[in-house]
Parts: C-alpha cells; sequence; structure tokens
C-alpha cells in the first residue's frame, strides 16, 4: 500500500475484537478500501492479535488500514498508519516511530485543533462531529455544515492545505452538501456497518463523492 492515499471514504469498525474482525471483513467485500481500527477497553495483546487479522484482511483487498490512537500496535501490525485522538501520543512522536511512509491522521473540533495539527504535518484530519453520535463516548459540539464551511474557509486563509475528512453520525444522504463546503472526504461507521445492503450503501457513499475519483488522492509531503 503506497504512502500518502488519503481515501475520501473512511470506515471506522466499533464493538468487540471479534465483531470488528467481521466488520472489516463485511466492509472490504462491500468495497470499503479504508478500514480504521477503533478497539477500547481492551488489552494491548487483544488489540494487536484483532490488528493482526484486520491488517490480513486489508491486505487481502488491498485496502488502507490505520490503527486508531496505538502507535506502537500499528507500528508492530505493520498498519499503513495511525489516526490519533486529542489525548494521545503526538504527531510529531508518531512519526519519529512510524517513519516517513506511514499515514498519520489526527481528530480536531476547532480551528485551533487543527492549526496544532498542521503544525505536526499530518497527513489528514479528522474534523466532527457533524451530529450527535453515540459511536463516540465523549462528544465535542457539533459542527453541522455551516461549522465546516466556516472552518473550511478560515483554513484556506490560512493557508493550511491539508485534507480534511468529515466525522459524526454521517449517513450517505449527508454527503453531497457536505462535499460542497470544501471536505475531502467523509468517515463513518454505523451507517455501513448496520446497513442491510452494505454493497448498496457504500456505492451510495461513493456515488456522492464522485468528484474524488473513487476516493483516492497522491498527497504528497
Amino acid at each position: 500500500m503506497s504512502k500518502h492515499h488519503i481515501q475520501s471514504l473512511q470506515y471506522i469498525t466499533h464493538g468487540s475484537p471479534e465483531e470488528q474482525i467481521e466488520q472489516a471483513k463485511a466492509a472490504c467485500e462491500a468495497g470499503v478500501r479504508w478500514i480504521q481500527l477503533r478497539l477500547k477497553n481492551v488489552d494491548d495483546i487483544t488489540i494487536l492479535q484483532t490488528a493482526l487479522s484486520i491488517k490480513n484482511i486489508c491486505t487481502e483487498y488491498n485496502a488502507v488500514f490505520i490503527v486508531n490512537d496505538h502507535v506502537h500496535i500499528a507500528l508492530a501490525a505493520e498498519a499503513d498508519g495511525v489516526h490519533l485522538g486529542k489525548e494521545d501520543s503526538t504527531p510529531t512522536d508518531a512519526r519519529i516511530l512510524l517513519g516517513p511512509e506511514k499515514i498519520i491522521g489526527g481528530t480536531s473540533n476547532t480551528l485551533e485543533d487543527i492549526e496544532q495539527l498542521a503544525m505536526a504535518n499530518v497527513d489528514y484530519i479528522g474534523l466532527g462531529p457533524y451530529r450527535f453520535t453515540t459511536t463516540k463516548e465523549k462528544l465535542s459540539p457539533v459542527l453541522g455544515a455551516e461549522g465546516y464551511v466556516n472552518i473550511l474557509l478560515a483554513m484556506k486563509q490560512k493557508n493550511i492545505a491539508i485534507p480534511v475528512i468529515a466525522i459524526g453520525g454521517i449517513q450517505s444522504e449527508d454527503v453531497e452538501e457536505l462535499m460542497q463546503t470544501g471536505l475531502f472526504g467523509v468517515a463513518v461507521s454505523s451507517a455501513i456497518t448496520h446497513s442491510m445492503n452494505k454493497q448498496d450503501t457504500v456505492q451510495s457513499f461513493y456515488s456522492s463523492l464522485k468528484t474524488k475519483d473513487h476516493g483516492t488522492i497522491n498527497h504528497s509531503r
């Protein structure tokens, strides 16, 4: 998997280790090409074992594999990168450990968060929440489409050019409006996890993201 292929549709697993492995497989089968493992409240060995299983799935489907929070596990599992929350390792420390070829993303809720991540040279930014979601425990104030418009405009004024991914309760019918704000893409979990026809749901997302060439760019440092 080539470094810096940031996908415009990012899927985040959720639930028990077994559920997340099944979710990753089902999402890849449905056409998703970016899987982020988000496993909370379990020991590192369990996270690593889960990561290795999902890494194998992503390799089979030529999908990007990202580990949430755990930089050392991302390294040990040979993941394509790591997504860091605001209370996790710094992007600078992660870069030292993972090296220049791995993808490093960061969570943001405000313009100030984005400015800090930009100084740390992250490869993409997850900005949210778009709306209320039960997937995340500590939820920041919702942004809505207007919030994205304001923040992306401020980024442009400050010459911050980093792909921004919207996150937080996003459904396929939200994407067209969101993409008009200047976002690069969306990260979703429940919309695909709970879909009765995952392939149709994934294709609906990609259809709304069509300006992104089925989701991939080369983002050079």
